[in-house]
């Protein structure tokens, strides 16, 4: 756990020393995580934009398979293979964020072992000096570093010859002391109201609101990049994608307002400016990769104009060649269905523009050729038959013409 914890710790720590106040710290903080994660955030952006672009092919498949449950998750599958695109690339790297603000918590919770970097012999000697001044801690465990930590201002010089190293840390920010836990008791127990407790009742609100805003405004620009195959905008699958994200719309900043509420203000500061710098990067993001996929748009518009040109053409032909009497050959139509195209109707066509004696010698010809083939099928040709002879074979079968045929009793009894 300090493996992963110190590095944070390391970075607070100098931000402070830099700015000497805590609430800014934890800002810059946030800053300094978001240019370390961009990477990972251009990558999860890339692939929910890509996912909101295939939403379109999705609806269709869903329409097409839609009673073959199996059918459709391999035809998904496979287009998202075909797209390079991983279906939970976008969700794991949202999670990683989270993931930072719990580390962040620790390093907040425990300010002298992180921040201060103090031994365990000196945390214990500054708390047995803090209870010998009346500072005796009752709350919650977890939070008694947080209040010790407090109070080493006012016996600085006292803590100091125990502790040479440590660091006055200053916990306040904006007049509120961030360390705290929010409440909203004092609204009803008759404590009165005052910017102390107020405004420390205000910090998860705010956080909750802005966060709420950023998913709203990442929404709207996920789902502005649906497109069909010619590259045009598809307002029922933008709608179909912002209803996926109405669950992390509500879920995120219910959560946000939660933590606010039991973990100490200061995790709510850095939550507040987590989503101020989300919503910058998901603007500036969306226009760079908006500008990438307006060209793809453009080309598959470019590409469904010419085949619409050319389809509008070929139908030109047609009409153009049926009104001339000719017959326009479909270039994917078999040999077999092309020569019987051209007996059903572009004989027909060709003898309307023959003489009399033409088209009678053509009429013979058709005949003379449609007999040999009833011979030959009939087996008075058998050389066009060479596979059809089997045991019973007889050449001379038909040479009789209804008589009837010799005994072959004898013959066979000779032999």
């Amino acid at each position: 756990m300090s493996v992963f914890l110190y590095p944070f710790a390391w970075i607070l720590r100098m931000l402070y020393l830099l700015v000497q106040n805590y609430g800014i710290a934890l800002i810059l903080f946030s800053l300094v995580i978001k240019f370390i994660l961009l990477p990972l955030n251009m990558k999860s952006k890339r692939s929910m934009m890509k996912t909101s672009r295939l939403t379109p092919k999705l609806k269709a498949l869903e329409q097409k398979y839609g009673d073959d449950k199996l059918k459709y998750q391999q035809e998904v599958s496979k287009l998202y293979k075909e797209e390079k695109i991983s279906p939970m690339g976008g969700c794991l790297w949202s999670l990683i964020p989270l993931i930072i603000m719990f580390g962040l918590y620790y390093v907040v919770r425990q300010p002298m072992t992180y921040l201060m970097n103090l031994s365990s012999d000196e945390i214990n000697s500054i708390i047995a000096l803090l209870n010998e001044k009346g500072h005796t801690f009752t709350g919650n465990a977890y939070y008694a570093q947080l209040h010790y930590a407090s109070l080493v201002h006012e016996y600085l010089p006292e803590i100091q010859a125990i502790a040479p190293k440590v660091i006055d840390i200053n916990f306040s920010f904006l007049g509120l002391d961030i360390s705290q836990i929010p409440q909203w008791r004092f609204l009803f127990d008759g404590t009165g109201i005052t910017w102390a407790n107020l405004g420390l009742f205000l910090i998860p609100v705010v956080s909750g609101g802005m966060n709420f805003l950023t998913q709203k405004i990442t929404t709207s620009l996920n789902g502005s990049v649906a497109t069909d195959d010619k590259g045009k905008r598809m307002d029922d699958a933008a709608a179909s994608v912002n209803s996926t994200m109405k669950t992390m719309m509500i879920f995120m900043p219910l959560m946000s307002i939660y933590i606010g509420f039991v973990m100490p203000a200061g995790i709510s500061v850095y939550w507040i400016a987590q989503a101020v710098f989300n919503m910058l990067q998901e603007i500036i993001l969306t226009k760079h990769y908006r500008k990438v996929y307006d060209a793809e748009d453009a080309e598959k518009a470019a590409r469904a104009a010419e085949e619409e040109a050319l389809e509008a053409e070929r139908e030109r032909r047609r009409e153009e060649l049926k009104s001339g009497g000719e017959v326009m050959k479909n270039p994917n139509t078999s040999m077999r269905k092309r020569k019987n195209q051209q007996k059903a109707v572009a004989v027909p066509t060709v003898e309307g523009k023959l003489s009399e004696e033409e088209r009678e010698a053509l009429r013979q010809k058709q005949e003379q050729t449609y007999q040999q083939r009833i011979r030959a099928l009939s087996g008075e040709i058998p050389a066009e038959r060479p596979y059809s002879r089997g045991r019973s074979y007889d050449p001379s079968r038909y040479e009789n013409h209804g008589q009837p045929e010799p005994d072959k009793t004898d013959a066979s009894d000779e032999s």
